[in-house]
């Protein structure tokens, strides 16, 4: 029985709800701050016995950061909770704070999230997940994909159109993220301590019932973190990072100071400057505009084509199975078309000359977004899942920009093998969801070589989960900011002004670790045994974020029920 329509249903529920409420969530929450001024709390939904709340608490930047929006000035978390558990969450029995990877926010933490709540409410444990953005997200716009329509986004990002009667400010460019050249890795974890003390005020509180953790870069800004040092004397160390966590967690990554382990998650066609130029310079850059503050790249990984993910995501809510228009219906633009040709384009030949494109093929709006995120069809490794595979019509070998069966850069562009539609204006492609791979009626496609593209064992999220998370939380999946600082600082992590903040090294080991690795992520094939992590077969580097909470192999999903085994454990 496919169940995905059903929950699919369900959560289109959930959507309408987080597309709706406006009001403040009531109720009793832990804070030391006054209602309404320095801390918001506003409901989501609640599915599933999981309630989701929108948290903001303010926590104004020092002066030197200089002018911005004042919305940067707060920081912001999706809080999810037992529903029939504690309201404050001190009373809680463990509250689990995860720091999101590179150019990812808090709405990537969805499915797991609530996976591991369930999972302790299970077991008879309330437990809380806080779902971190940075606060670089301040700058996004939600209006358009809360709209809750594709044509309506659409026209309020690219085409000027007003909705409730706001008008998008355009996507930013370098001269207005002046206040971001001091984000760096200092402020980052400064804003997660800032945050913590803020909503669980006594210390021993924090130190015996939070385990503190994230998805990749995350790992390391959780490192970071563990080794801190807050009030300027490490001689009391009450305010030691090491001091507000009971233990760690790393998801797909591992909880160091050193991007090492993350071989593959930051592209090279990035903007980030020469760091082999010294701190000194790099930082002069960044403050002078010279260098950009924030991290992107020509295809794909910059504010105006990542918001064409939460868009593709609305619509796959929206309308599942209905024809998409997507593709036609945006304006052409460079930034755009090389976006599409690099996604969609089965060859060289094909990328160069454009045709046939994207907007040649019939698709439904779920394969759309299964063309953006599935890991037999976006290139790059860091933004793969595995939510299923074309149906519809026949597949081609997608050998661009690498050759199937290629072992060329794996970091970066995973191993699985591409395919994409092969018949232009021909037949309705469809998504086959993750759990209906391998059923009776699948025709098992194959590559050239007569390698199969899939299998049910590879495929482990639910793409109507994963829609939910990309198109209608209040917070996004993906980060379109991402503060260009915080990579040269880890990157120069041997230098004085970056080495000085791991203040207490003990804090890496001075607590249980848990390690949780996709079998087919960014790790697969130097997983650092000594660590004993948990490897989740078939996953990749997204869906230990993603992935359903049932698999096909009937099974509880192994990353959310290792976290909730991890949160039971005595510390």
């Amino acid at each position: 029985m496919n169940t995905s329509r059903s929950r699919a249903g369900t959560w289109r529920t959930a959507a309408l709800a987080v597309l709706l409420t406006t009001g403040t969530f009531t109720g009793t929450f832990t804070g030391s701050a006054t209602a309404g001024s320095t801390r918001t709390e506003t409901a989501v939904g609640s599915s599933g016995g999981v309630t989701e709340t929108l948290v903001r608490v303010k926590a104004p930047l020092p002066a030197s950061f200089g002018a911005r929006p004042a919305a940067c000035d707060w920081l912001s978390y999706l809080r999810y909770r037992s529903s029939a558990g504690p309201a404050s969450t001190a009373d809680a029995d463990r509250v689990l704070i995860a720091q999101p990877g590179i150019l990812e926010g808090a709405g990537a933490f969805d499915s797991v999230a609530r996976n591991t709540v369930t999972r302790a409410a299970e077991q008879g444990r309330h437990i809380e997940f806080w779902a971190l953005d940075r606060r670089s997200n301040c700058l996004e716009d939600h209006t358009g994909t809360a709209s809750g329509d594709q044509h309506t986004a659409v026209d309020y990002y690219y085409r000027g159109k007003q909705v409730e009667g706001r008008t998008f400010a355009g996507f930013l460019g370098n001269d207005r993220l002046g206040w971001m050249a001091d984000l760096g890795i200092e402020q980052t974890v400064r804003d997660e301590y800032d945050l913590l003390a803020a909503e669980l005020p006594d210390q021993e509180v924090r130190q015996n019932k939070v385990l503190c953790g994230g998805h990749s870069l995350g790992g390391v800004i959780t490192g970071y973190f563990a080794a801190a040092d807050f009030d300027g004397d490490p001689a009391t160390t009450a305010d030691a990072g090491q001091n507000q966590c009971a233990g760690y967690f790393a998801l797909d990554t591992t909880v160091s100071t050193s991007l090492a382990d993350l071989s593959g998650s930051i592209p090279e066609n990035t903007n980030l400057p020469d760091i082999g130029l010294g701190y000194g310079v790099v930082q002069a850059g960044l403050d002078s505009g010279l260098f950009p503050r924030s991290l992107s790249a020509p295809v794909l990984l910059n504010p105006e084509t990542m918001t064409l993910l939460a868009i593709a995501g609305v619509g796959a809510v929206q309308d599942p199975d209905g024809e998409a228009d997507l593709p036609g219906y945006l304006p052409r633009n460079t930034n755009i078309e090389a976006t599409n040709r690099f996604l969609f384009s089965k060859d060289t030949a094909t990328f160069l000359t454009g045709s046939p494109a994207v907007k040649d093929f019939r698709l439904t709006n779920e394969a759309v977004l299964g063309a953006l995120m599935d890991d037999q069809s976006v290139p790059l490794a860091f933004l793969q899942s595995s939510v299923g595979f074309f149906d519809g019509g026949p597949v081609t070998d997608k050998n661009f920009p690498v050759t199937n069966g290629s072992s060329a850069q794996p970091g970066l562009f995973g191993t699985e093998y591409k395919a994409i539609p092969a018949v232009p204006h021909g037949p309705l492609y469809t998504w086959r969801n993750f759990d209906r791979v391998g059923d009776a009626d699948d025709p098992g496609y194959k590559a050239s070589d007569g390698t199969p593209f899939t299998a049910a064992g590879k495929e482990v999220t639910d793409i109507q989960e994963l829609a939910r998370s990309m198109g209608t939380q209040p917070l996004d999946f993906t980060e379109q900011y991402f503060p260009t600082k915080l990579v040269t600082d880890l990157q120069l992590s041997t230098s004085p002004q970056v080495k000085r903040l791991v203040v207490h090294p003990d804090g890496l080991t001075a607590h249980p670790t848990l390690t949780v690795l996709a079998g087919d992520g960014l790790l697969a094939g130097r997983v650092p045994a000594d660590l004993h992590p948990v490897v989740a077969d078939g996953y990749q580097h997204l869906d230990v974020l993603t992935a359903a909470p049932v698999q096909n192999n009937g099974r509880p999903e192994p990353v959310s029920t290792a976290l909730s085994e991890f949160a039971r454990a005595p510390r």
